[in-house]
């Protein structure tokens, strides 16, 4: 369920119910977390296909030499290590969705394979000689602009036209910040519930900081922040400091990751910020029982490895007493 008021969700999701109806390619547009895995979810289940399984397929994680076999499945000896036979993701999604993740960082090979299903609806697996028919709707999605990447010769042109049938567009968040509360408040309590913790309605000093940010991370960043924030929050109530992000920097050959609070403390004491990021790492570890790893550690909390939480523990001097 896509979460929100807007007027440009809300254009969105009337795009979305008008199309889902129809057995049309759908191609969904927008930057990194905005939630078009949900849209492509919604479009199934308000399409005939619902009763059929959703089937995704990251298109960029596909390795080259086995893109057929991901796609169209192989028969028994097809090649070295085909010991059996194997459907592809084009039978498994057989009467209902196939969506085609991140098609932008698809290779040119991939596109190759795929504009053959798309211009003849057809497929043969991989060592078969039986030409078989795909029923199954495609849904696409890419937070690239094909437009670019087909003058730069990196997107088929004919590849890209099959997609544009019907390009919906998913707005990133800083576009509708009258979404935020409305998405804060379910964030919370869901987390709340799995963790078992009574969380208070989130206050209007913490929807009014929420709203200031720009989130660059989209829905996803929000969500990640709103999990710390319940897992590591004093009591039942969300205070502003509890709110942050981890950001990526490359400092040398080593991967680092960076606590940035959303809101600087006002009124209260004011410390530095590996201070305030040391401070907030031993809150989570208390809070897990300095279990690190694992899906209830504190490196899942935090969004980190478990490498990089012990390499900061180490850093900021962080041991377990």
């Amino acid at each position: 369920m896509l979460i929100g008021q807007s007027d440009v969700l809300s254009e969105f999701k009337a795009g979305l119910a008008e199309v889902a109806s129809t057995d049309l390619t759908v191609l969904i547009l927008g930057e990194t977390g905005v939630g078009k895995g949900l849209a492509a979810r919604t479009l199934h289940a308000k399409s005939r296909q619902s009763e059929g399984p959703f089937v995704q397929v990251n298109c960029g994680a596909v390795l080259e030499p086995l893109i057929n076999s991901e796609f169209f499945g192989h028969e028994r000896g097809a090649f070295t290590s085909a010991v059996s036979r194997r459907l592809g993701k084009v039978e498994l999604a057989e009467g209902g969705t196939l969506f085609l993740d991140e098609i932008g960082d698809m290779t040119r090979r991939t596109q190759t394979s795929l504009l053959q299903l798309l211009d003849e609806g057809t497929f043969e697996r991989v060592g078969g000689s039986e030409t078989l028919k795909a029923r199954t709707r495609m849904v696409a999605a890419t937070n690239r602009n094909l437009e670019d990447m087909v003058e730069a010769g990196d997107f088929r042109e004919d590849l890209y036209y099959r997609f544009q049938v019907f390009p919906l567009y998913l707005p990133p968040l800083r576009a509708r910040k009258g979404d935020i509360p409305e998405l804060a408040r379910h964030f919370s309590q869901r987390v709340g519930s799995e963790l078992r913790k009574q969380i208070d309605p989130l206050s209007t000093e913490i929807i009014e900081v929420l709203q200031a940010y720009d989130w660059p991370g989209n829905v996803r960043e929000l969500e990640n922040s709103i999990q710390r924030a319940v897992a590591v929050c004093q009591g039942s109530r969300i205070k502003p400091e509890d709110l942050g992000s981890y950001q990526s920097r490359i400092r040398g050959d080593a991967l680092e990751m960076e606590w940035t609070p959303l809101f600087p403390s006002q009124g209260g004491e004011v410390v530095p910020l590996e201070e305030f990021e040391r401070r907030y790492i031993l809150r989570v570890l208390e809070i897990t029982n300095w279990r690190i790893a694992g899906a209830k550690g504190a490196a899942v909390l935090l969004g980190l490895p478990p490498s990089s939480l012990y390499g900061k523990m180490r850093k900021l001097n962080i041991q377990r007493p």
